[in-house]
């Protein structure tokens, strides 16, 4: 497996990844319109943040961005801080639980050492929970999600 820094052309490519992973866990499929924005990777958007995918055998299997808010705010009922966040780490469906996510934070937090970036915030889809608990991130709260009586996990990480 290679990690290497996204391209803007292929934004097209990990919108399609991030769509396919996220129903892996079954949501039901009126949460993907409310999640079109977020879930949606524009050129700019890589350009913009840290992003960095795995591919394995020249095929994109995974990636990650990490973003930085610098000023508090909210998002309709979620509040969003200031600070550098994870905002999305997803992997191809039939890859999920083979250590690619688990290859990609470690290269990611070596990235964040090597910046003197000190701490990530994540809002962790409840699926994720074990992932997050795993690489020792604290759990901060329970956050409203943008689907209305949903909640996310709320993570800090340490580095």
């Amino acid at each position: 497996m290679e990690i290497r820094q996204a391209k803007p052309a292929e934004s097209a490519v990990l919108t399609s990844l991030s769509f396919a992973s996220k129903r892996y866990w079954n949501y039901p499929e009126a949460y993907f319109a409310v999640w079109e924005k977020e879930l949606t990777i524009a050129p700019e958007y890589i350009h913009n943040n840290i992003v960095y995918v795995a591919e394995i055998k020249g095929n994109i299997s995974g990636y990650l961005s990490i973003v930085e808010v610098k000023e508090d705010f909210w998002a309709g009922s979620v509040f969003v801080r200031k600070g550098l966040w994870l905002e999305h780490i997803f992997i191809l469906p039939e890859l999920i639980g083979k250590g690619i996510g688990s290859h990609l934070m470690a290269f990611a937090l070596d990235i964040c050492r090597k910046r003197a970036i000190d701490r990530l915030l994540i809002f962790s889809d409840p699926n994720a929970k074990g992932f997050y608990d795993k690489l020792g991130a604290r759990f901060i709260e329970d956050s409203p999600s943008s689907i209305e009586g949903r909640t996310v996990l709320l993570y800090e990480l340490e580095l």
